[in-house]
């Protein structure tokens, strides 16, 4: 396995991360991890190490205002500041690799980032993996709750008004020791701004989803506290895709990537990626 890293120029010329993992031999298809909030691209290594030595070449990127990206930490001006940059990464990986297949794979915020890139530009992908994705307005929260939060976006746009539990994070306890000894993971509160357009966003996917119809595999964990399972449930039966699937691991955490039983959530995700890579070569 090879490890790559560098940066390029995001939205506002920023500096933005990216790192890769190549498998020793010409690679049969890439996959474009799009991680979630507070955290960054090096989170992912169980996907990593599972699916390097198979043949896959994993890319990812910090987001703007995450890891080691320039931008001030988990805000954004605009959602499309995270969806223009993760274009011109997608341009870059599909320059390095001409005719490879491509899976988009989104995680959490991350996996709502993907489905607002998919509602515009999923022809530039064979298919996408979303893991715990963010993509429905929490119920617990009030009207007057989202009145204030684009109050304090509008004047005080990057004061902090909501902070994650980083117990929900996996049911692993060194996987929740080491994100909080993270120093690229922010554990301070999310900007007001930022909590704004994860809700803008939200509701377009919520409109929108029949829109995504290509081959889409979603895993989520049936005990996650930090994105409630009925958003992968609704993702799932709106999407226009004719070639959908939902697994939900019952008793798993928010990170089922990072929950103790990952391999077997990885040797579902193996098989989905190799049946569409199959299909691929066949036709």
């Amino acid at each position: 396995m090879k490890h790559q890293e560098g940066h390029f120029k995001g939205i506002g010329e920023m500096n933005i991360y990216y790192q890769c993992w190549l498998p020793e031999m010409e690679p049969k298809a890439v996959l474009l991890v799009v991680h979630g909030l507070a955290e960054h691209s090096g989170r992912y290594m169980n996907l990593v190490n599972h699916l390097v030595p198979l043949g896959y070449a994993v890319y990812g990127l910090d987001h703007v205002g995450h890891g080691r990206s320039e931008g001030a930490r988990v805000y954004v001006r605009r959602f499309h500041d995270f969806t223009d940059t993760l274009g011109i990464f997608s341009r870059m990986i599909r320059e390095i690799h001409p005719g490879k297949p491509l899976f988009l794979v989104g995680h959490s915020m991350g996996g709502l980032i993907a489905a607002i890139y998919l509602l515009d530009h999923q022809e530039e992908f064979t298919g996408a993996v979303l893991s715990g994705p963010g993509v429905k307005i929490p119920d617990n929260i009030s009207p007057v709750t989202i009145l204030l939060g684009r109050f304090f976006s509008a004047v005080m746009p990057k004061v902090g008004l909501i902070s994650l539990d980083a117990e929900g994070v996996s049911r692993d306890k060194a996987v929740v020791k080491a994100y909080l000894g993270d120093p690229l993971v922010y554990t301070g509160k999310t900007t007001a701004r930022l909590a704004a357009e994860l809700l803008r966003a939200m509701k377009r996917v919520e409109a929108e989803a029949a829109g995504i119809t290509l081959p889409l595999l979603i895993v989520q964990g049936g005990k996650d506290r930090l994105v409630n399972p009925d958003g992968a449930r609704m993702l799932h039966k709106r999407v226009g895709s004719p070639d959908k699937t939902l697994r939900i691991y019952e008793g798993l955490y928010h990170e089922v990537f990072n929950e103790p039983e990952h391999p077997k959530v990885l040797d579902h995700v193996e098989e989905w990626l190799e049946t569409r890579v199959l299909d691929l070569e066949a036709t």
